[in-house]
């Protein structure tokens, strides 16, 4: 992953969390690894709709992205956060 699409995935992010009420939950491990699942499909989503020359759906984006990506993606978000990012 490069820098543009790690800052994509932490600025996706952050727009969601900002829009939120401040009730606890927002701060949570839970709803900050839910937020960073979502800018990934979303990334997914864009980059698949790119190759296919048109909007292939949330639905379809999100199929594909939890059956290729999302074991190791978790893996890896798993390792990251035990480091401290």
């Amino acid at each position: 992953m490069t820098a543009d699409e790690n800052s994509f995935g932490e600025a996706a992010a952050s727009d969601a969390q900002d829009a939120l009420p401040e009730n606890g939950f927002s701060n949570s491990t839970l709803f900050q690894t839910f937020l960073a699942e979502r800018a990934e499909i979303q990334r997914h989503k864009w980059i698949e709709s790119e190759k296919a020359g048109h909007d292939i759906g949330s639905e379809q984006a999100l199929v594909s992205w939890i059956v290729k990506h999302r074991s190791r993606w978790f893996r890896n978000y798993q390792i990251e956060a035990q480091r401290g990012r």
